[in-house]
């Protein structure tokens, strides 16, 4: 997994999660330890306006 500089709203402890728990035999975190220390230490969660729930409700 790389994880390059980014913008904080993006670097979530979330993306992190996500990324650890598909991999299925191994996994190599690629980037800079700050940057992942955020991330660790980042557990900001927005709310998402994807629309899926109204999406849902017409199919």
């Amino acid at each position: 997994m790389c994880i390059p500089p980014s913008s904080p709203m993006l670097l979530t402890r979330n993306l992190l999660y996500t990324g650890m728990t598909r991999a299925k035999k191994m996994l190599i975190i690629i980037g800079n330890s700050n940057v992942i220390d955020f991330m660790i230490s980042n557990a900001d969660t927005k709310k998402r306006n994807t629309g899926l729930e109204e999406k849902l409700k017409n199919f």
